[in-house]
């Protein structure tokens, strides 16, 4: 394959990244050669006696010219250390490499779906879209976050909301933390169609506006979204230490269910149940009590 299709050149810049974390003495190649190092990193020559194939094979992978079999792909894998989430990120390139794109429209949330995050009524919820859009909420996830109802459709993304507002930066305790997982999990979710008109017009927004987002998506790390725990500075009821897991949405790959929580019987615990008495919506009332 000679044509460098944009998941063919994503995969090599995202090996060249890779092995410019490593050093020789990483990988067991002490005094392997003695010339000196003009770059940090191992050499292009080193990845390709590791992984047993030509120099100038292992140059037209990371030129993005060439799609590595299968084998090849194992052998990058123990070569360059890479863990399971950079495992699943060069196989979805590869794999995809020789795929038309799927074309993406608005996506929205089934009724169903709405509904149950309505009824998740003392649990933070939100459904996130592939590249981290804000499709759906329940009140208190707005509560604790940010009121996502007063924002346009396009202000409803999670990581242009991290990079872009000021509240989000005091929100959380570890802010750099947070943004660089969102840079990961953005990066993990591109690997579907890294030209995708949406993507790259976030991308290209976020780099302008952001030096720390430019230098960290050029560092092509990956990630993916699981579960973990973060303490968010609330500017109503204070510090909490909150749980979250993500659970994947059988109607719609594309669409990730989040759910907050906190311990039974903790300070955190009871300032969710605050935060949900001051933002439970207020039922109708029936027409009949304002007759006389």
């Amino acid at each position: 394959m000679t044509d460098r299709a944009p998941h063919l050149r994503e995969l090599g810049g995202f090996l060249k990244a890779r092995r410019g974390e490593l050093t020789p003495q990483d990988v067991g190649l002490t005094g392997h050669s003695a010339s000196p190092r003009r770059v940090t990193g191992l050499r292009r020559e080193e990845v390709a006696d590791l992984v047993a194939i030509s120099h100038d094979y292992y140059t037209r992978i990371e030129q993005g010219r060439l799609a590595p079999s299968e084998p090849v792909l194992d052998a990058l894998v123990r070569a360059l250390r890479l863990d399971d989430a950079q495992r699943d990120y060069i196989e979805n390139l590869a794999r995809r490499s020789e795929r038309r794109p799927a074309k993406r429209g608005q996506k929205t949330v089934r009724p169903q779906l709405q509904r149950l995050l309505d009824q998740l009524t003392e649990t933070p919820a939100l459904v996130f879209g592939r590249y981290l859009e804000i499709l759906a909420w329940n009140h208190l996830a707005a509560a604790l976050i940010a009121d996502f109802g007063q924002m346009s459709p396009r202000q409803r993304n999670y990581v242009r909301m991290v990079f872009t507002d000021p509240a989000m930066r005091t929100l959380y305790d570890d802010w750099e933390g947070v943004a660089r997982t969102c840079v990961a999990i953005l990066r993990m979710d591109a690997a579907a169609n890294p030209t995708d008109p949406q993507l790259t017009a976030l991308v290209g927004e976020l780099s302008i506006a952001d030096e720390q987002f430019r230098q960290w998506w050029a560092a092509r790390n990956v990630a993916r979204q699981e579960f973990g725990s973060k303490t968010l500075h609330h500017p109503d009821v204070g510090e909490l230490t909150l749980n979250w897991d993500t659970f994947s949405y059988s109607g719609d790959a594309e669409q990730q269910l989040v759910l907050w929580s906190a311990d039974v019987g903790t300070t955190s615990h009871e300032k969710l149940r605050i935060l949900m008495s001051w933002s439970a919506p207020v039922p109708d009332r029936d027409p009949a009590e304002h007759t006389g």
